[in-house]
């Protein structure tokens, strides 16, 4: 309960500072489409460089200590941003910056977190758990879209990212109120960095059906940089909108995360986890697609682009539930971390990738091309999924012992 309090706050906080950071670049710095892939290269590189790392010491250490320690480190770094604001100095390469050092305490936390929750609910009830803190999460998304954009219409984007900082202040204060015994990990005494990497790389690679979660994760990675990088972009300079009614469409696909987390269990009980994730997968490049059909600041466009977000975010929250819960099921759990960051490394590179690719596909072919590209890429990923061992419910439940409300 205080890990789930704590996230809600830290939840919302988050939902806000993201959506105001795209804001924050596009209309008070006004970042071009090149300046947009670089905010997301700089976010993303060292989050890339340093996830493996992040996965040794999770799995070398106690969890809950590293997750406070990035949750401080993140009120200082999102706080400079106001502050700057407010003494009149603030100019994109801050901003760069700041993305640059929160990418390292936010893939710590992020590893930390999916390792520690098993040692919290057992594994024997780590989907309910993902489904419920999945639903808290959208909840947090219909509150905070919702709020994000008349935030910075009203206040400034400076003050809804003071938002962000702050929630890490509530995140770190549960943390450090959970008194559950966490059990130091047991660690070689000739143990090295680089072979404890390469042990989580083969915990992926020698097993088919990670190797096919990595796999198709990496190419819908690609899909979403490309989508992350236009798509406000697109929103405010093509279609010709304001910031207020994106978050108000945003809040809209929290609605959708909400019952996506609620059925996500009896879908995939229904027709098999390996086919619920390429439905999400699948769901996800269908909503890209009708965002395409946008033309204008109009009712219609408003309606395709609410398609997306209630599309998108409902299936889109099948597959996320179901693929962090096998995850957490397969892998051993002295090599949750590792394999956990070992994941989110080949996600982070490929969102990379796709943010790069969509900087140049918007600079040269155009916005709403780039985002067709990423329709494509999740229909791919899927794809991954259904030919692959993961997508035969009776191997996952054979094989990895996974219970019958997870199949």
């Amino acid at each position: 309960m205080k890990l789930w309090t704590g996230e809600t706050i830290s939840e919302f906080g988050s939902k806000v500072g993201g959506v105001a950071i795209g804001f924050l670049a596009v209309i008070t710095l006004h970042a071009t489409p090149a300046q947009m892939g670089t905010l997301a290269v700089w976010r993303m590189v060292p989050a890339i460089l340093f996830s493996l790392f992040a996965g040794v010491w999770v799995d070398r250490l106690r969890r809950r200590p590293l997750m406070i320690a990035a949750d401080l480190a993140n009120i200082i770094l999102l706080g400079s941003i106001p502050a700057a604001a407010m003494l009149g100095r603030l100019h994109i390469e801050q901003v760069y910056v700041v993305m640059f050092l929160t990418s390292f305490a936010d893939i710590l936390f992020s590893v930390s977190y999916r390792a520690y929750l098993p040692t919290l609910v057992g594994r024997e009830a780590i989907v309910q758990a993902n489904s419920i803190l999945s639903a808290t999460e959208a909840v947090a998304e219909m509150g905070a879209f919702g709020l994000a954009g008349w935030l910075v219409q009203w206040l400034t984007a400076p003050i809804a990212i003071l938002t962000d900082s702050i929630s890490f202040v509530f995140s770190a204060i549960f943390l450090r109120l959970i008194t559950t015994p966490e059990v130091a990990p047991m660690r070689r005494g000739d143990s090295r960095v680089a072979r404890e990497i390469l042990d989580g790389a083969r915990c992926i690679t020698e097993d088919s059906r990670l190797l096919a979660l990595a796999s198709s994760a990496a190419v819908g990675a690609i899909a979403h940089g490309i989508f992350g990088t236009v798509y406000a972009l697109f929103f405010i300079n093509e279609l010709g909108f304001k910031p207020g009614p994106l978050g108000l469409i945003y809040a809209t696909g929290g609605a959708a995360s909400l019952v996506g987390a609620a059925f996500s269990g009896r879908v995939a009980s229904k027709i098999g986890v390996g086919r619920a994730m390429a439905l999400g997968l699948a769901g996800m490049g269908a909503g890209y697609a009708l965002v395409t059909f946008a033309h204008g600041a109009g009712p219609a466009s408003i309606a395709l682009l609410v398609g997306q977000q209630l599309l998108g975010d409902s299936v889109g929250t099948i597959y996320f539930v179901n693929q962090i819960s096998v995850v957490q099921k397969i892998a051993p759990p002295q090599m949750l971390g590792r394999a956990v960051a070992g994941m989110r490394f080949l996600s982070l590179g490929a969102g990379l990738v796709g943010a790069l690719g969509g900087a140049l596909i918007g600079e040269t072919i155009g916005l709403r091309y780039a985002i067709l590209a990423g329709t494509v890429l999740l229909l791919i990923a899927a794809g991954i999924i259904v030919k692959t061992p993961i997508g035969e419910p009776e191997l996952i439940e054979d094989e990895s012992g996974i219970s019958e409300s997870v199949r």
